[in-house]
């Protein structure tokens, strides 16, 4: 969804051009929303997202989501679309978060909430509601993918054993460790990046 040069990094307003975001299926499909385009900042791909989505198919509707690292809030505004309940985007970029709040109005969604705030600082309190779904997407060449999984965990920020944790990251990495029993359900690759769908797969009470 997003590959920073720095942590999440306040960027000159210079370098912020105009995009655009298609959604791709849902109840706002075919529209297409303004993004900021700021240098190392890349929404996840059209072929991305219809991917996971189809994996969510029918786990997504009335579900609340967490988009930890939003960018451009692809994945959430996507979520949204197909039927969530609710998101929570954290990002720290004030110029990218006033635009997510703004493509949400242009939605008239207003159960959803934009939080313009460090990912893992955000992550370390206690949660003020649990999610279903996660979604991270960090910048790349940082190491921010381990801990924010061990965060959300450590700090209890889901639900229940049907959650669903979505993760993108560079290609050539292994996939962060994860609590005994949460595998990889499903994953692929693209030319840059490893994109996979967790969940947890024992057997016994959670």
């Amino acid at each position: 969804m997003k590959k920073r040069v720095k942590r999440q990094s306040n960027r000159n307003k210079a370098n912020v051009a105009a995009g655009s975001l298609r959604i791709i299926g849902g109840d706002f499909r075919g529209r297409k929303l303004p993004v900021l385009m700021a240098d190392g900042l890349r929404p996840t791909s059209d072929r991305v997202r219809e991917t996971l989505f189809n994996w969510l198919q029918f786990d997504i509707a009335g579900v609340d989501c967490l988009d930890v690292f939003s960018g451009s809030g692809a994945l959430g505004l996507e979520a949204l679309s197909r039927g969530a309940r609710a998101v929570f985007f954290l990002e720290l970029n004030k110029e990218n978060a006033q635009q997510i709040k703004q493509n949400l109005t242009t939605l008239d969604v207003s159960d959803s909430k934009v939080i313009q705030t460090d990912s893992l600082q955000w992550l370390k309190q206690t949660p003020p509601k649990v999610f279903d779904v996660f979604f991270l997407d960090p910048p790349f060449n940082q190491g921010l993918m381990q801990p924010a999984v061990d965060l959300i965990f450590q700090n209890h920020y889901v639900k229940n054993s049907q959650a669903w944790l979505y993760l993108e990251q560079e290609k050539s990495l292994d996939w962060p460790r994860f609590p005994d029993g949460w595998v990889c359900h499903r994953e692929k690759t693209t030319a840059e990046v490893k994109y996979g769908l967790f969940k947890f797969e024992k057997t016994e009470a959670w």
